[in-house]
């Protein structure tokens, strides 16, 4: 059993897809053991990105990730990370495979819905960002 986050983002939450983003990872056998929705500031979405802090797109995702409400979930299931990323999509929507979430909903590489743990080790520090142990449950599957 592996467990990873994604996040709802700013853009996924302003055009009400919150229900559809979960119901597509628990339809392919993923179970929710956390979710809440928060708002975080400038810096606390900086934190979050630290790893990307070199980049050249580092500015504008932080603005992006800190200018609404976002929904943030610890998934569940055999092969979390992967099985997660292969529902997302890649990250350029024009890229993704048909059926996955970015390539049926978002607008751009950037707006692109969703964020996903790339590892486990990212998995790790990133459901810590995010959650308690308290806020924690199994899905006892």
């Amino acid at each position: 059993m592996e467990r990873t986050l994604s996040i709802v983002k700013p853009d996924g939450v302003k055009k009400n897809l919150v229900g559809d983003v979960v119901g597509r990872f628990e339809k392919n056998g993923l179970s929710v053991a956390a979710l809440k929705m928060i708002r975080l500031s400038r810096d606390e979405a900086k934190g979050f990105y630290i790893v990307h802090k070199e980049r050249p797109f580092y500015e504008s995702l932080t603005d992006f990730m800190s200018e609404g409400p976002i929904v943030v979930m610890v998934l569940e299931g055999e092969n979390a990370i992967s099985k997660v990323r292969g529902i997302m999509g890649a990250t350029n929507p024009k890229e993704a495979a048909q059926g996955t979430i970015r390539a049926d909903l978002a607008s751009d590489i950037e707006r692109n819905i969703v964020h996903g743990s790339d590892s486990p080790e990212s998995a790790k520090y990133e459901i810590g960002y995010f959650f308690s142990s308290l806020e924690i449950v199994n899905s006892g599957k």
